[in-house]
């Protein structure tokens, strides 16, 4: 056991130590305190461990609100104040950006935050038929196992969903195949509940009946996936309503299947599109790249401005529910959508795109690399990165900075997943 004062939180919300100049990390413990940690992997380099004993505590420790928190591996952070939460992740992207990086942005954005409790609209829940349980388990996995958390209520997703964790796993246990039945994924729209089950073998007439009952009853839509994300198909139609969400500031209503990327948390994303545009600054006839376009949730925004609009994206099917929401909204003459792999693109395929004035890059969490290294003397005058991973961030700002004749004008971060190490971000770059 080692006495450890807490220097700083990693990339996974666990306090850092130093003991003879080897970093401890240590789950549960919080910047500023004094810890009892017992270690439980050692490598060369650093090691794993607990905390045993809270000696001296942080000022911004508080009660964890979930029960299950530190048996649960959905969250990681309840335990510190959400306002602190934010600055923790501020200083974890100014840390990363320059340690792996070597930059540093001129100006540090304010946060994006909002509601920490109830704001998750997409999740994946594993479902596991547990014996010595009495059924199936429905819930997120165990912190540092394999394991499916025997909970029954989950604070970050909308009370009327976390209300259906037992309904579930009582409907679950009751299928033919519910051993056979390994996940549920939740996405919720502005007028629509949908669930898709992951089904490894066929239903029958009785576990149909089952689940459209369970349907009508908790209001939702059933959707039921044999095989990948693509064969996912109605099952019960629910309330007969659309799955979208609306950016009400830009007019625009997009909708997206249950399988389809979306932003997990929706006021955010709204506060998000907001900053982005602001940054991105489009003007009337300009023309603007928007690369991982997904299904437009940038796209239309920026052509709202009256700005001509390329959107880019590797996934067909995303790019036919990108065209289909631009038509949606109006906007199908000011947007085009092509299917390109920005993970291999090279110098000659951006350029033969022709000049873009501005671009906005929102790739996943590999990043854009190929995007920045392939930019050449015809670069766009700005650009508005939008990250989910800041080391990724401060890999391409590092090559745009250092060998793209770009300054890193600001950035900030965006606490799109509250109680959770994983931390969003937006950058802006100038060319000089």
């Amino acid at each position: 056991m080692y006495r450890l004062i807490i220097e700083s939180l990693d990339q996974e919300g666990r306090g850092v130590a130093r003991l003879d100049g080897k970093a401890i990390f240590v789950d549960g413990a919080l910047p500023g305190e004094v810890v009892d940690a017992t270690p439980y992997r050692k490598l060369p380099s650093y090691e794993l461990a607990t905390l045993s004993q809270l000696i001296k505590p942080s000022a911004m420790r508080v009660t964890p609100r979930c029960k299950y928190f530190g048996l649960c591996g959905g969250c990681s952070l309840q335990h510190l104040d959400a306002r602190a939460q934010v600055a923790a992740k501020q200083r974890v992207l100014e840390d990363t950006l320059w340690h792996i990086g070597k930059v540093k942005p001129e100006e540090i954005l304010p946060a994006i935050y909002g509601v920490p409790w109830g704001y998750r609209r997409r999740a994946r829940l594993t479902a596991r038929y547990v014996a010595k349980k009495g059924g199936v388990l429905v819930g997120f996995r165990e912190k540092r196992g394999s394991y499916v958390a025997d909970m029954t209520s989950c604070e970050v997703l909308p009370p009327h969903i976390s209300a259906l964790l037992v309904p579930m796993r009582e409907v679950l246990s009751r299928l033919s195949i519910r051993e056979r039945m390994p996940q549920v994924e939740v996405a919720l729209g502005d007028a629509l509940d949908v669930l898709v089950l992951r089904n490894l073998e066929p239903l029958n007439e009785q576990d149909e009946a089952l689940l459209r009952a369970f349907a009508e009853q908790y209001a939702v839509q059933l959707y039921i996936q044999p095989r990948g994300p693509d064969s996912a198909y109605p099952f019960h139609s629910g309330n007969g309503s659309d799955l979208y969400y609306t950016l009400p500031e830009f007019d625009l209503k997009i909708r997206f299947s249950p399988t389809e990327f979306t932003q997990v948390n929706h006021d955010i994303n709204r506060v998000l599109v907001r900053r982005a545009l602001s940054l991105l600054a489009p003007q009337p006839g300009e023309r603007i790249a928007d690369l991982f376009c997904g299904i437009g949730n940038f796209t239309l925004a920026i052509a709202r401005s009256g700005a001509s609009v390329l959107g880019i994206e590797g996934s067909t099917a995303l790019l036919r529910g990108a065209e289909q929401n631009a038509v949606d909204n109006g906007l199908a003459g000011s947007v085009k959508f092509i299917a390109i792999d920005l993970f291999k693109i090279d110098r000659a395929a951006l350029a033969g795109l022709g000049h873009f004035d501005r671009l906005l890059i929102d790739p996943p969490r590999d990043g854009a690399a190929e995007v920045v290294k392939a930019l050449d003397v015809d670069a766009p005058a700005r650009i508005v990165y939008v990250s989910c991973n800041p080391a990724t961030l401060a890999r391409d700002a590092s090559i745009l900075v250092q060998t793209k004749n770009y300054c890193m004008r600001a950035a900030g971060v965006i606490n799109m997943f509250p109680h959770t190490s994983h931390v969003e971000s937006i950058a802006v770059f100038d060319r000089q």
